[in-house]
């Protein structure tokens, strides 16, 4: 029969054999295909920069890290499959700003995105352009609020699900009518044949229309104007200086994944959006590489679920 001290020791050995076990997988991470969940349907800039990242990371690791989109229920559906993946770095999700705002948008989020995932990283941001058609015939965003305010009810928003619209509606006590899209292609479209007035969206969708003078680019959402519209001014500089707001796209792994296999995803893509091509194929679609530490990124993720959850608390808008 084992003594108390002999259970004690092979407990000691056996935690010692899981660490060095862990090390070693985390060493020599990955020994075979990674998979990469997207909440999207191809084709948007989260697909496309999820491809990027994958194409590379397949280069550097030496496996096949591939894309599998899984659209459906507000990007639920994905990140609840993602949350029930093994905890070994073998399944990855790519987030936008829905991973945040879905758990304060819905009554029935499947998964809790502190507890049942693990930051990776912060890949790349972009501001969000606030667009209106030419038809509007307004060139500035007071020129918006004098409008929008002289015609209470009148006219109305496209709505593609980021939120930036319902805080600006919310602190500029605006009266303006919300009309739902469920990505941002059809918003503008809807904008741009003047159903609806104004939007919000993501910058990499925008620019081509306002190029081609199909949209009135009014401002960006980001503390300094973008690259990719240096002639459009932010929304401080048109004098509504708390209206910053991000499109984020990051990585986050199943809880419980181990620190070491975190650490080496997170170093090996923070090398990736520095690479010279990839800069460039990321100023094409309007973001910005960032790359910052797990830590950061599981700060951001709950400081915006917070401020987030406010708006949409006071907007009293939730989605069943």
């Amino acid at each position: 029969m084992p003594t108390r001290r002999s259970v004690v020791h092979q407990f000691g050995a056996g935690l010692a054999a899981l660490a060095a076990g862990s090390v070693a997988n985390a060493e020599t991470y990955p020994t075979h295909r990674v998979k990469i969940i997207t909440t999207v349907a191809p084709g948007g800039t989260v697909d496309v920069l999820a491809r990027l990242i994958a194409q590379k990371l397949s280069e550097s690791l030496q496996q096949n890290f591939y894309v599998e989109d899984i659209p459906g229920g507000g990007g639920k559906i994905g990140a609840a499959a993602a949350a029930r993946s093994a905890p070994d770095g073998y399944t990855l999700l790519f987030v936008f700003n829905s991973f945040i705002t879905d758990v304060s948008l819905y009554s029935d989020v499947p998964y809790d995105p502190i507890k049942d995932f693990a930051p990776v990283t912060l890949v790349a941001t972009s501001p969000y352009v606030l667009v209106v058609p030419l038809s509007l015939g307004v060139h500035s965003v007071q020129e918006l609020l004098s409008l929008l305010r002289a015609n209470p009810g009148k006219y109305s928003y496209a709505a593609p699900g980021n939120l930036v619209d319902e805080m600006f509606r919310l602190s500029n006590r605006l009266d303006i009518v919300r009309v739902p899209f469920n990505s941002a292609p059809p918003a503008i479209a809807s904008t741009i044949g003047g159903f609806t007035q104004m939007a919000f969206t993501s910058i990499g969708a925008a620019v081509p229309n306002i190029n081609a003078r199909k949209l009135q680019a009014l401002a960006v959402t980001s503390h300094k104007r973008s690259a990719a519209l240096p002639d459009v001014p932010t929304l401080a500089e048109a004098g509504l200086p708390e209206h910053e707001a991000t499109f984020i796209q990051g990585v986050v792994v199943p809880a419980a994944t181990p620190k070491e296999i975190i650490k080496r995803l997170q170093s090996e893509i923070a090398r990736i959006v520095a690479l010279p091509d990839v800069i460039e194929k990321l100023a094409a679609l309007g973001v910005e590489p960032v790359a910052g530490t797990p830590e950061e990124f599981g700060a951001y993720i709950r400081s915006e679920i917070v401020r987030w959850g406010d708006v949409i608390r006071r907007s009293n808008f939730k989605v069943e």
